[in-house]
């Protein structure tokens, strides 16, 4: 904790902010007060988003540890950030705790705090109070000179993805099943890496439109098409693939938290060499209707489900 946060008073919730931030350490600025203060860099424009991990609806208890559980919220919350080129600027974060949760707040506090760090920013508040279950919603604020945004691809564009994709989807399909996913997708389902600086760069290199992956390619491809209003083809065998999965697989396969963006002549060579990542050109981009094409061996072939929040 940093020596700009408050003194708390006494009382069990306090106790356990407390415990909390312990965890968190250096990576919580400023704790304590009623609001956080923050400065927007001169021109630049505030970018807000908040995303929510609830237990039995997007995850198990028995499938991550709490530190796990608190880096992937906290990730899945920044990946918003990434895909619109934005800078992080501070974190907030509001959680639902139940009994049995209670002793795990500093492992979770010090998962929010490594995923905080690696992403270059601090935790500047929240708020606690019990629940039934354990609820992890998470405020990111960032900033950004001229955002990425969905609507802007334009026909003549190619499609592009960041990284490898299967993974998240082949460790939970496992888990959901009860049985031991391979060590390898299980890495990608519980540590996510927000492409923050991988979003930054492909907005000065001229990308038109991103999205970040978390329904699913083909879902928030979907996105996209209707955002700009575009069509957008596909070809399966030029997704990047994890070892062990099906291009359609892949496409199905949400909270990669990827980016998918749309440009021209993005220098695929200079982003690997920058980031250690590849920069894959999937397809390409033509005037509407909107609709997401998947073509396979040349022929079309019907897109995968994403997943839907609502859905049962």
């Amino acid at each position: 904790m940093t020596d700009d946060a408050l003194p708390l008073g006494p009382g069990a919730e306090f106790d356990a902010i407390r415990a909390m931030l312990a965890g968190m350490g250096d990576a919580a600025h400023g704790i304590g007060d009623d609001a956080a203060v923050m400065s927007v860099p001169r021109g630049e424009q505030l970018l807000t988003s908040v995303d929510a991990m609830v237990e039995h609806v997007h995850f198990r208890r028995e499938w991550l540890d709490p530190a796990e559980l608190g880096w992937r919220a906290t990730m899945a919350a920044l990946s918003d950030l990434a895909a619109m080129g934005a800078s992080p600027l501070g974190i907030l974060v509001a959680l639902e705790v139940s009994a049995d949760w209670t002793s795990s707040l500093g492992e979770l506090a010090s998962g929010i705090a490594e995923a905080a760090r690696a992403a270059g920013t601090t935790i500047r508040g929240g708020n606690l109070s019990r629940g039934e279950q354990l609820s992890i919603t998470t405020t990111v604020l960032g900033s950004a000179f001229a955002s990425l945004p969905r609507n802007g691809a334009q026909a003549g564009d190619s499609i592009y993805v960041t990284g490898v994709l299967g993974g998240p989807g082949a460790a939970l399909a496992r888990l959901v099943g009860m049985r031991r996913p391979d060590p390898a997708h299980r890495e990608r389902f519980a540590h996510p890496v927000a492409r923050l600086r991988e979003g930054r760069w492909l907005a000065r290199a001229g990308a038109t439109a991103a999205i970040d992956v978390s329904d699913g390619l083909a879902a928030d491809l979907a996105h996209l098409a209707a955002a700009s209003a575009v069509r957008l083809e596909v070809h399966l065998d030029r997704v990047p693939l994890v070892e062990g999965v099906t291009a359609m697989q892949a496409m199905a396969s949400g909270e990669e938290f990827e980016l998918v963006v749309t440009g021209r002549g993005l220098d695929a060579a200079a982003f690997t060499g920058q980031f250690g990542v590849p920069l894959t050109a999937i397809g390409t981009v033509s005037p509407g209707p909107a609709e997401v094409v998947l073509v396979e061996n040349g022929a079309r072939v019907a897109p995968p489900g994403g997943h839907d929040h609502l859905s049962r």
